[in-house]
């Protein structure tokens, strides 16, 4: 008999027995920020697989699947999909192993270099590529996941801001952007140290957590990688990737650095706001304490002057010693 968790569901022994993994035990791993789930899947012989969780209606393993397939047959190491059930919201997937970037270098910090190059060069593969099946980052979507900062963050600060104001200084910034990111190239979204594997050597890579991939704008997926909301990423170092890349990928420096705060300001806007969601939404509040390096990151990015209608609002409307406190306190 399969070992299974009781909250899982019930339906799941079957698939697995399809699958060919009758009688393998199923481990829970720790969550991430969504609903899905994930279990490591262990044979009596030793062999292992990761089961993916995503139930619905609130999940949908679609996205993943068509991500997963599209970056595997473009050279890019995605896990490989053994075993599927969309309808149920189960998937059957290789295991990477234990060896998560972030991990790695809390053991091994003499190694960041190295592995935050070979993450870059990563990039400007996947930047090489022609886009992929995905939906444009479009305005729309950039000032919507920019107003989870006015939704979660301002709402649970009792701060009634302008958000007109708010709309239009991001109209702005980001409007000169848009045409710099045609044709575009796949944008992951969240690629970072947790979700990028050390797969036997440290220019090895395998790549989790893609399921919202859009069509966008070069500079989003180095910004996720270098200003990481779980992670400190040294000023130093960011700088010295910022040029790796732009050296690879023969970019236009100044133009480029400019979206790349840009880009930064806004992602580190919503993730605020997400996180702030997490916890008044999800009743997940260890993701508060992330804010105040999310809030450094963003004044970093509101310093450029590419931003500077943003860096006005931020001003006008965010009081001093909330920003000086990083963020502000919360009751939870």
């Amino acid at each position: 008999m399969t070992s299974i968790p009781s909250d899982l569901p019930a339906d799941l022994a079957p698939f697995l027995a399809h699958a060919g993994w009758e009688g393998a035990a199923v481990e829970p791993l720790p969550g991430d920020a969504s609903f899905r789930r994930y279990f490591r899947i262990r044979k009596l012989s030793g062999e292992t697989a990761m089961l993916m969780d995503a139930p619905p209606p609130k999940e949908d393993p679609g996205p993943f699947l068509r991500a997963a397939r599209w970056l595997d047959a473009n050279g890019m190491r995605a896990p490989r999909i053994l075993a599927e059930d969309p309808p149920r919201g189960l998937v059957l997937l290789e295991d990477f192993g234990p060896a998560r970037m972030r991990d790695y270098l809390d053991q091994w910090p003499d190694d960041e270099e190295a592995i935050y190059k070979a993450a870059v060069n990563a990039l400007v593969h996947l930047h090489d590529l022609p886009p992929g099946p995905f939906l444009d980052y479009s305005m729309i979507e950039y000032q919507r996941e920019a107003r989870l900062f006015i939704d979660w963050y301002c709402t649970a600060q009792n701060l009634y801001v302008d958000v007109n104001g708010f709309t239009a200084a991001w109209e702005k910034v980001l409007s000169d952007l848009l045409p710099r990111q045609r044709p575009g190239i796949t944008v992951l979204r969240d690629y970072h140290a947790e979700n990028i594997m050390l797969l036997g050597s440290l220019e090895k890579q395998g790549l989790l957590d893609f399921q919202d991939a859009l069509v966008g704008h070069p500079a989003y997926d180095l910004v996720s990688l270098l200003q990481d909301a779980r992670r400190d990423v040294s000023p130093e170092l960011e700088a010295r990737m910022i040029e790796h890349y732009m050296r690879a990928t023969l970019v236009e420096p100044e133009l480029f650095v400019a979206d790349y705060a840009r880009l930064g300001a806004q992602r580190n806007t919503k993730i605020i706001g997400i996180f702030v969601r997490l916890w008044r939404r999800d009743g997940k509040p260890r993701y508060l304490d992330m804010i105040p390096r999310v809030w450094a990151l963003l004044e970093r990015d509101l310093a450029h002057p590419a931003l500077a209608p943003v860096a006005a609002w931020f001003d006008a409307n965010i009081p001093a010693d909330l920003r000086a406190a990083n963020g502000g306190k919360f009751d939870i």
